[in-house]
C-alpha cells in the first residue's frame, strides 16, 4: 500500500492502494479492492473486494462501492452515490452468485445521491444528474436526469453542456475549451481539431 489513510480508516490486508491516493475518516477498503493512483476516498466510503478503481478517481463522502463495480480513470462520485449488485435482493435468499457487473467509463460524473442499478455501463464522460436513478446503459457524453434517468442533453469532457440535438446530426464546441463534438445518430464523439 503506497497511499495514505487516516488513522480511523480500515484498509484490509491485501488491498491495493496506488501512489498518492488518500482514504479519509471512517472509510473501509476490503482486502481484494484495487485502487489506482491519486484517488480520493471521502469520509465513510466503503469499497468491496471485487472492485477495481482507476487513477485520479474522486469518491465523495458516504459512497459504498460494492462488489462487481469498476470505476475507470477520472470518475467522479458525488456524496451519497448508491451502487447495487443484485437486481432482486431478498434478505433470506443468497444471491452472491447472481451479481451483475457495473462499469463506469473514464471521466464520467455521478451526481450526489444518484443510484446506479446494477448491470449497466455508464459511458465515458457521461454526466448523471443529482438524484437520478440509472436503469439502463448511458451513452458516452450523455447528460441523464430524473427517475428513471433519461437523456436530457450532451456534455463535454470539461463538464459543459453542449448545444446539440437529442439525436440526428449536429456539431458543437465546448464553451470552455473550444473542443469540437460531432453527433451522428445517438453517438457523440470529441474532435480536438475542426470538424
Amino acid at each position: 500500500m503506497s497511499g495514505w489513510a487516516h488513522p480511523s480508516a480500515v484498509i484490509d490486508a491485501g488491498a491495493q492502494l496506488g501512489a498518492g491516493s488518500k482514504v479519509w475518516h471512517f472509510a473501509h477498503v476490503s482486502a481484494g479492492a484495487r485502487i489506482g493512483a491519486h484517488c480520493s476516498l471521502g469520509q465513510g466510503v466503503f469499497v468491496g473486494n471485487d472492485v477495481v478503481i482507476g487513477d485520479h478517481v474522486r469518491i465523495q463522502n458516504q459512497v459504498s462501492v460494492y462488489d462487481a463495480v469498476t470505476l475507470e480513470d477520472e470518475v467522479f462520485c458525488g456524496p451519497g452515490v448508491v451502487f447495487t449488485n443484485v437486481a432482486n435482493p431478498r434478505a433470506a435468499v443468497p444471491r452472491k452468485h447472481e451479481y451483475r457487473r457495473t462499469l463506469v467509463r473514464r471521466g464520467a460524473t455521478l451526481g450526489a445521491n444518484c443510484t446506479v442499478v446494477c448491470g449497466h455501463t455508464i459511458g465515458a464522460w457521461a454526466f448523471v444528474g443529482a438524484g437520478a436513478v440509472v436503469t439502463a446503459d448511458v451513452p458516452d457524453f450523455a447528460l441523464v436526469l430524473g427517475v428513471p434517468a433519461r437523456r436530457a442533453g450532451w456534455m463535454s469532457k470539461h463538464g459543459e453542456r453542449l448545444d446539440l440535438p437529442a439525436s440526428g446530426q449536429g456539431q458543437a464546441r465546448c464553451p470552455a475549451t473550444g473542443e469540437r463534438y460531432l453527433l451522428e445518430g445517438e453517438i457523440v464523439t470529441c474532435h480536438a481539431h475542426a470538424i
